[in-house]
Parts: structure tokens; sequence; C-alpha cells
């Protein structure tokens, strides 16, 4: 969907790719701060749907459930490719993102969750992407979680892992985590523990 902001002035707007994917290439002007429009400016946008991010986390315990699976954006950055994230996935067409984040905790972690909690938006990568994420914190009994999980369909290959708050937020500042959704969660909660755990135990 194009903006129908007037301040943005859209001088022409192509299909340059469209696969499983979609890249738009866009040329615009805006208005400045100081007054004025911009110059023309040519800028790709990577189209790729609107996802969903849940942090299963077991309030009786204190422990949350992350996932680790191969992604290709960290091949080229890390020496080891497998990153830790919270179950996710991207909202279909006429699916709520309560449902995805119901679907993909079983199919990505094997657990149901018990109940769900919006936390917050962000948008992934705004200088590029249209990508949005809506997290959640779904309580879940941790004492169920383990083993390898994935749809083999689709190529998924994830391993669970349970390990209390305190150790997660400890892995962000060790580097061991370095996923943006996994961080935003992470934190969320940990600004909001008290509240959830009231509500939950």
């Amino acid at each position: 969907m194009t903006s129908d902001d007037p301040r943005v002035e859209v001088l022409e707007r192509t299909v340059a790719y469209d696969g499983y994917f979609t890249i738009i290439r866009y040329r615009l002007r805006h208005t400045l701060f100081s007054g004025g429009m911009s110059r023309e400016l040519v800028r790709e946008l990577f189209e790729r749907g609107h996802a969903v991010a849940v942090l299963p986390y077991d309030p009786a315990r204190g422990q949350v459930v992350l996932i680790e699976q191969f992604r290709i954006g960290a091949l080229e950055v890390l020496s080891h490719p497998w990153l830790l994230e919270p179950v996710a996935g991207i909202i279909e067409p006429g699916e709520s993102a309560e449902a995805v984040a119901r679907r993909e905790a079983l199919e990505e972690a094997g657990l149901e969750l018990l109940d769900l909690m919006p936390a917050c938006e962000y948008f992934a990568s705004p200088g590029g992407s249209t990508e949005t994420c809506q997290v959640f914190i779904g309580k879940v009994d941790a004492i169920r979680a383990g083993g390898v999980h994935g749809l083999a369909d689709e190529g998924e290959d994830i391993r669970v892992h349970v390990m209390a708050l305190d150790e997660a937020l400890h892995a962000i500042d060790q580097r061991r985590i370095r996923v943006a959704s996994t961080i935003v969660a992470l934190q969320w909660l940990a600004l909001h523990r008290a509240e959830i755990e009231a509500r939950w135990t």
C-alpha cells in the first residue's frame, strides 16, 4: 500500500522483482524539515509481509523458551549461523496475529500456549522494508519444552532451548543472542515481569 501522506510525492512505483518476496522501486520526493522538497530519491523496498514473534514464558519457573535454527542472513556475518530466537511466523492473508502465535508455537516448539499477552510492535528495518513484527508473551509449561521441531516440507530443523529469564538476558550482554526480535521480547518481558507474573500465577 502506498502512503497517501501529502508530504510525499511518488513520481514512479515499479515492481523490480516478484518472487517469494517482492521488491518495489520508488522514485519520490518528500518535504524537508527545513522547508521545501527533497531532491528526487530512488529507493528499493523489500516486501515480505508482516511477522509475529511470541516468547514462551513459564511464570512459575521463571523460564523462557527459545528456538535455534540456521539463518541465511547470518551466514556471511557469523562463523556459527544458527541463531537463538523466539517462536515466529509470517501472517498469512485472513489470519490473525494471535492465530499465528499459537500455530507457530506448536510447529516450531511443540508447545501449546496457555495464555497470550500482547507486548509491542516494531518495524524490523524501516530503511528498506515494510515488515513489522507484533510481539507477544505466551504462557507455557516449560517442563514440556524440548527436542527438535519444525515442518519438514519447509526445510525447518529447529532445536528448543529452555533457560532462566535472567540467563537469557545475560546472553544478550554476552552477544550470544543477536536477533532483534529475541532482544525486544526478552527486554519487554524483563520490564513487565512483575505484572505478567501477577496475572499468570
